[in-house]
């Protein structure tokens, strides 16, 4: 049976400056397999005030927050929940009866992933990159314990200033970092991303992957990127972006539904964004 749009349609949506089609498919498959009078879509705006104050004149239930404008939509949010207080990044607006209260999934999907792969907080790590999506995996770390960590990114001053956040180092480059200090490696760059330019490199070098333990890449597109493929030839525990961005996706999803679908139906859902 099709599924019919009415004037009790509940709308869901994304905002991002490269709309793409993985939440999409995602929530509008749930929204269907689970017969909820919803709908998904993603939109790109170069007026994010009015985009965040229509979403609550016009009654949105739920709104993705994709870069640029993780940090930039704070001043028009009535509401922050601490995992997007922490880190002072947004990446998703729940509209209760007209109140904007912002959450960072990704925050809570990657401190979910650090306990499910039951990661020492005693591990050494290093994190490539600076933006929006590093400040959210780096306070999920932080806020985990973990206290020996070190930020490259080729930015000094927004490298800097995350690294002087929490305490930990920044590097300009990996070219310093000796092995003991890298035992856990994160990829939070667009290296290795389908369609881009890096999309063939490794996010790090072949040494620094052979001698580490744990191979986290935050690249959700392919779902085995460069980096991930190499670490599975030479033997490494893995953490996709794939696995952060169906935890990400599905706490959205509870959040606007307040229902959580079983285990197969996510994974269902998942597949099928990854189609699209």
């Amino acid at each position: 049976m099709v599924r019919m749009i009415n004037k009790d349609t509940t709308v869901c949506m994304s905002l991002s400056a490269r709309p793409g089609n993985f939440g999409t498919r995602f929530h509008n498959y749930l929204y269907e397999k689970l017969d909820l009078n919803y709908l998904y879509k993603a939109f790109t705006t170069n007026n994010l005030k009015d985009a965040i104050y229509g979403i609550k004149a016009l009654a949105i239930r739920g709104c993705a927050i994709s870069m640029p404008y993780k940090q930039a939509c704070i001043e028009f949010i009535d509401e922050l929940d601490n995992s997007a207080k922490s880190i002072e990044s947004v990446n998703t607006i729940v509209n209760t009866n007209h109140y904007l209260k912002a959450y960072n999934t990704d925050y809570i999907a990657v401190a979910k992933l650090i306990e499910s792969n039951q990661i020492a907080k005693t591990t050494p790590f290093v994190l490539k990159g600076s933006g929006g999506m590093a400040n959210a995996v780096i306070g999920a770390f932080y806020d985990k314990g973990f206290k020996h960590g070190i930020i490259a990114a080729r930015n000094e001053s927004k490298g800097q200033a995350l690294a002087n956040r929490y305490g930990y180092q920044w590097v300009a480059d990996e070219a310093s970092i000796s092995p003991e200090q890298a035992k856990l490696i994160i990829n939070v760059t667009p290296i290795g991303m389908q369609g881009g330019i890096e999309a063939d490199q490794l996010a790090f070098s072949e040494t620094l992957i052979e001698q580490s333990d744990i191979v986290f890449d935050v690249v959700a597109l392919p779902v085995e990127t460069p980096l991930i493929k190499y670490a599975k030839r030479v033997n490494k525990k893995i953490i996709s972006g794939a696995d952060v961005a169906v935890l990400q996706a599905l706490e959205q999803f509870i959040l606007y539904t307040d229902i959580t679908p079983n285990e197969q139906l996510v994974l269902q859902a998942a597949e099928f964004a990854r189609q699209g």
